[in-house]
């Protein structure tokens, strides 16, 4: 009867086993490969928690010193170039500028956006008024010359400091969009170390360079100065009109207000 059954197709115990090993193996090796890509991300999970350990956020102080700057040189300003009474404008910078801080420190970083860019433009409304205002005034004679170069000093540099906070606010989503990922390889200004290779950046120490403030200001200063950003070439087009309009507001200061300054002295 062992036989007839053997006849009938019925398969021995070791013929079913060895029809069961491709499957096993098969199960084996994805098994292998899931394995392998779970370790993978895990890896990557650990590298970016560790490159995310040793960047440091910048620092936002620097803008900070530069808001209150703006404000205590439109406090020194002769009272025919402020608009309305004197406290008026600080007063409003101030209000603006508590719920700013407030937001960064909380990590409500749309919060802090938006009064971030309420700041800078009410910064902007005050220097684009006081330098129609000296305009106005010096055909005049209602100031005297030395109030006169004074009054564009300050508005000079204010106009320095307030789109300083315009390109440290707006280039590559802002300060807090430039600290969530290592180095800085995107963005409306081309910087130097943009196009150093990776090699170049860690021989200079710099690998995840990013850029801070005091980079904005120095192409700010660069932009009043020589009229041109100098060093760093621009990208986007919006980067390109806050230029031209700085440019613009620095010439007018500098060539023509102050050199009517010293001619009736």
């Amino acid at each position: 009867m062992t036989g007839a059954a053997l006849s009938l197709g019925a398969r021995p115990w070791f013929g079913r086993r060895n029809s069961c090993l491709p499957s096993l193996l098969a199960e084996f090796l994805y098994l292998r490969h899931d394995y392998a890509v779970i370790w993978h991300a895990l890896k990557l999970l650990a590298r970016a928690e560790e490159l995310a350990d040793q960047l440091e956020p910048e620092p936002r102080w620097p803008a900070l010193v530069a808001v209150v700057a703006v404000g205590g040189l439109y406090m020194g300003l002769p009272d025919a170039l402020t608009m309305g009474p004197r406290w008026l404008f600080p007063s409003v910078v101030v209000a603006l500028l508590i719920p700013t801080v407030i937001s960064h420190h909380t990590s409500r970083h749309r919060l802090n956006n938006i009064f971030g860019f309420a700041v800078d433009a009410v910064l902007t409304l005050g220097l684009t008024i006081s330098i129609v205002l000296l305009v106005a005034a010096l055909p005049s004679h209602l100031e005297s010359p030395e109030a006169l170069l004074l009054s564009a000093a300050s508005l000079w540099i204010t106009n320095i400091l307030v789109f300083a906070l315009w390109y440290w606010r707006l280039d590559a989503g802002g300060p807090y969009q430039r600290d969530k990922s290592p180095g800085h390889t995107d963005g409306a200004f081309l910087f130097p170390q943009m196009t150093m290779s990776e090699q170049a950046l860690r021989d200079a120490g710099i690998e995840n360079w990013s850029p801070e403030f005091i980079d904005y200001l120095f192409l700010a200063f660069n932009t009043s100065t020589a009229f041109s950003p100098t060093d760093v070439p621009i990208l986007a087009r919006w980067a390109k009109v806050l230029m031209m309009l700085q440019s613009l507001l620095s010439l007018l200061i500098v060539a023509l207000l102050a050199a009517r300054a010293v001619n009736i002295l």
